[in-house]
């Protein structure tokens, strides 16, 4: 069979609800098939197998799984403080990569394993990070209409994750809302999309000036609130929120200004977009803000991005997201995270490259 027809196995570390989300989103795609199911309590993985036809084998560890049969590609779906190690054994037995936002809790270790990356990119592997809402048609549309000028300069963005979760969210795992395996709250775990598309639209950040709070949760160590503004290398400005602590739980929404024009995303679908270039972006009506929106969104997300890395492996051209685009997204957390327990503004540059590594992060109360 040639490339382009061969079925491609996956194994799918970490069996929760990510997990079980990718194997949905893979059993919906034809060159794909969950072939390993990997998680530390064997009784969780054995539960999402009994729902996957063909039925996969399960393993305790991800190098069990890689002994036992042939993988292509490895998703990476555990708590965040353990991606790094997962993703490094994946590369070094020759598989591709998919690896769960954030890259990891730890800018160090990801900075790292980007070098890592690079050097298996070379060997070509695919090596990618999940972020579907890049894949989102409206999303694609604004992105096109930016690199084409049809909003002119960028001048401004406003980024907003107004979100809920109960208590009963962070109870229910003792790695969530830590910083150790959470790698921080509302703008690590909820907001980290929005800060890659928002990076996606408006390039590299030069300078970020931010505040955190924990306001209304307890027995958690990271933040629910985390609001920055943040200065961009081409000169735009954007205000960056995010919690979750807004009751119950609005759209997420990210407002794009320039000199020629100006577009709204909000929950996924274009709600507003106006250009002095003539003409309309090009979408179905279905992704413009109104539409009902289908029950199964979640799912398509990902399966768009997996068509994304099928691919990528079938051409050779590197991933839509890639992890340097998923370090820099760590980076401008991380960037976020130290200006709000220094108390200043922080130079984007030196957040990267490590300078503030050895600045423990706190959460205001």
């Amino acid at each position: 069979m040639s490339s382009e027809t061969t079925r491609l196995n996956v194994a799918i570390v970490g069996s929760g609800i990510i997990g079980a989300n990718h194997a949905e989103a893979i059993g919906r795609h034809p060159r794909l098939r969950v072939a390993a199911l990997v998680d530390a309590r064997i009784e969780a993985a054995e539960g999402l197998a009994a729902k996957i036809d063909p039925r996969p084998a399960c393993h305790l560890t991800l190098a069990e799984a890689l002994r036992a049969q042939p993988i292509d590609l490895v998703a990476i779906c555990t708590p965040s403080g353990l991606h790094v190690e997962a993703a490094e054994q994946t590369l070094r037995a020759g598989a591709h990569l998919l690896v769960e936002k954030p890259l990891d809790t730890s800018l160090a270790k990801a900075r790292e394993f980007a070098k890592v990356a690079v050097e298996a990119e070379g060997r070509g592997l695919v090596c990618a990070m999940v972020s579907q809402h890049r894949f989102d048609p409206a999303m694609v549309a604004v992105q096109a209409a930016v690199c084409d000028g049809r909003l002119g300069r960028i001048t401004s963005a406003v980024v907003s994750m107004p979100w809920w979760r109960d208590q009963a969210y962070y109870d229910s795992a003792d790695w969530r809302g830590t910083w150790a395996y959470d790698g921080g709250g509302a703008l690590a775990n909820q907001g980290i999309h929005l800060v890659d598309q928002m990076l996606a639209l408006l390039g590299r950040p030069e300078e970020v000036y931010a505040r955190t709070a924990l306001v209304c949760h307890e027995r958690i160590e990271v933040e629910d609130l985390a609001v920055a503004t943040i200065r961009f290398a081409g000169g735009a400005l954007a205000v960056l929120h995010a919690t979750t602590g807004a009751h119950p739980g609005l759209p997420v929404r990210l407002a794009l200004h320039g000199t020629g024009g100006s577009a709204i995303l909000q929950d996924d679908q274009l709600e507003y977009f106006h250009s002095a270039t003539p003409g309309d972006l090009d979408l179905a009506p279905g992704e413009r803000h109104g539409a009902p929106k289908a029950a199964d969104g979640f799912v398509v997300g990902h399966l768009r991005q997996y068509q994304d890395i099928v691919e990528a492996i079938d051409t050779g051209r590197p991933p839509g997201v890639r992890v340097a685009d998923g370090l820099l997204a760590l980076a401008l957390v991380r960037a976020v995270y130290v200006s709000a327990t220094l108390g200043r503004p922080v130079d984007f540059g030196q957040v990267l490259d490590g300078v503030f590594d050895d600045v423990t992060v706190t959460t205001q109360e």
